[in-house]
């Protein structure tokens, strides 16, 4: 069968010892023309590179494997292909979308991925490993959401998981193949995105609450997960005692675990990444740590023993990949995800991050949680490429300003327009903000300044904005009046005239402080970061569910 990549013919040999290193490109090949082959000597190193092409791409896809419990296998087969299911990446409004994440200095652009796990009882199988006969062929919930953030660099990656039980506001998502149109919702539980219309309203969900621009999402439902468990072989875990994860009332995911470490696969797998009464306090937060150290595991082990002696078994990881995901339009093909999976192996073990968005329990609500402000913080970090284990290079010298070529008009004379972006990822923004700064910035003097009335818009940081080098020094000067830094004032073609955008970081009082650079760009303690390099971490049981 022909492949979309153009090679046809019978399967490429595997060779039995593959390296997780990527393929040095710069290595010397043989020169065919010097052989006395000539022409078979050129296939013969065609056969080669495409040999190494092939196990390069069955190291790679096992990062897709191992971050989103999804991915390929073999490079080049049409079946695989069309194993792969697909659906739009984002049902939302393009006003709840995020803006396109820019590339840095360098020209790289950061990859945002979101990963969802489906509970959908949607065929025998997921109803017989799901349980819940009532929920048979309902809407399917969104019970597991993880942003994976790679850094425009491939140095670092970052993992934000999203409890199932927060409440968010759910925007406006219109279902591609029903043309239903589901109205936008307040203080929803997210993982109500999913039976929206499909993951693309999940995907909204979070754009709009974090300001984050996705590229591409993976999801999988009950019965993928146990199949890719399966044919990846096994997934060490540590439970600090024996644990039996049920309760009278039928409720928990029947896990059943003795201390210390066992190698999980298959329905036990689900078993665990499901569990949630026997861990810790028997909450969401506490699945989700399990999932990260899950996760973490994988990678650990499927990169420590990068070899596959099997190339049968590597041919089942392949099929039971292809047919356990669902992703976006953007990764639909096998050559696709193996571009991305290149891109996933960039990143060193000891570099990735796994966190928990920061939550509080609700105050209406029993059982269910609403992010705080250190989410707001986390979603920056991400937005802004910083990696959350802290080892950014640092600079060592400072920006310098653009130089100021002429002098500030006198202060009366200064026409500023004052904007309301008080507006964050979790909070509301602060009605009437603008009016309150711009009669602030009269009493000083500034008498041509107004109060933008147009909607309340989001900037974490308070900014200055001018269009044009004549009327930096004014920007510079109301600065100097408001107390914010020359390193917040901005040339902009996106404003008319000198703008102040009132930020999140402003949202009461008459004094601008401008925030602590060496504090700021922290991860916050309450995202419980854990490092995927970690091996001794051990899930700690409920006294509650031992057995």
């Amino acid at each position: 069968m022909a492949a979309k990549g153009g090679v046809r013919g019978e399967v490429p040999p595997v060779e039995d010892t593959m390296s997780l290193t990527p393929v040095d490109k710069n290595a010397p090949e043989a020169d065919a023309s010097k052989n006395d082959g000539g022409h078979r000597a050129g296939r013969g190193v065609d056969r080669r590179r495409r040999r190494r092409r092939v196990l390069r791409w069955s190291a790679t896809v096992l990062a897709v494997v191992i971050l989103g419990g999804a991915g390929a296998g073999y490079l080049y087969y049409e079946h695989l292909n069309s194993n792969i299911k697909s659906d739009d990446l984002n049902l939302g409004d393009a006003k709840d979308r995020a803006a396109r994440t820019q590339a840095n200095s360098a020209g790289q652009t950061a990859l945002n991925i979101l990963l969802i796990g489906s509970d959908a009882r949607d065929t025998a199988e997921n109803q017989k490993l799901g349980g819940a006969k009532d929920t048979y062929g309902g809407p399917p919930l969104a019970d597991v959401q993880m942003l994976l953030h790679i850094s425009a660099d491939r140095s670092n990656m970052s993992v934000v998981s999203m409890p199932r039980d927060t409440l968010v506001d759910i925007p406006k998502c219109t279902d591609p193949d029903t043309k239903k149109t589901y109205a936008a919702s307040t203080r929803s539980m997210t993982n109500e995105s999913l039976g929206r219309g499909g993951p693309g309203c999940t995907v909204a969900t979070w754009e709009k609450l974090t300001d984050i621009h996705i590229d591409h999402f993976m999801m999988i439902d009950f019965s993928g997960v146990v199949s890719m468990a399966d044919a990846i072989g096994g997934v060490p875990v540590c439970v600090d005692a024996n644990v039996y994860s049920h309760t009278g009332t039928g409720k928990g995911s029947g896990l059943k675990l003795e201390e210390g470490t066992h190698s999980i696969k298959g329905k036990q797998a689900l078993q665990w990444l499901r569990t949630r009464y026997g861990f810790e306090d028997d909450t969401d937060l506490a699945r989700a740590k399990a999932q990260h150290m899950y996760m973490n595991s994988m990678v650990r082990e499927l990169r420590a023993n990068a070899k596959l002696t099997n190339p049968n078994k590597l041919r089942k990881l392949a099929e039971a990949a292809t047919k356990a995901i669902t992703v976006d339009d953007g990764l639909d093909t096998i050559t696709k995800m193996y571009d991305l999976a290149t891109e996933l192996q960039k990143v060193p073990t000891e570099r990735i991050t796994m966190t928990t968005m920061p939550n509080a329990y609700d105050t209406v609500q029993t059982g269910r949680v609403v992010p705080t402000s250190d989410a707001t913080k986390l979603f920056r970090l991400v937005r802004e490429d910083i990696a959350l284990d802290g080892k950014d290079e640092k600079k060592t010298t400072a920006t310098p300003s653009p130089t100021v070529t002429d002098t500030a008009a006198a202060d009366d004379e200064i026409a500023v327009q004052v904007h309301n972006s008080t507006r964050t990822g979790t909070l509301a923004p602060v009605s009437g903000r603008a009016a309150t700064v711009t009669q602030l910035l009269k009493n000083k003097g500034f008498t041509e300044a107004v109060a933008d009335t147009s909607a309340a818009t989001s900037e974490e940081t308070t900014l200055i904005r001018y269009p044009s080098a004549d009327l930096q020094a004014d920007a510079q000067r109301v600065a100097k009046a408001l107390g914010i830094p020359t390193s917040q004032v901005k040339k902009s073609t996106d404003v008319s005239g000198i703008t102040l955008f009132v930020g999140g970081d402003w949202r009461s009082g008459t004094k601008y402080e401008a925030p602590k650079k060496e504090d700021n760009d922290t991860t916050p303690a309450s995202a419980q970061a854990i490092n995927g390099a970690d091996d001794s971490q051990c899930m700690h049981v409920d006294p509650n569910y031992t057995w």
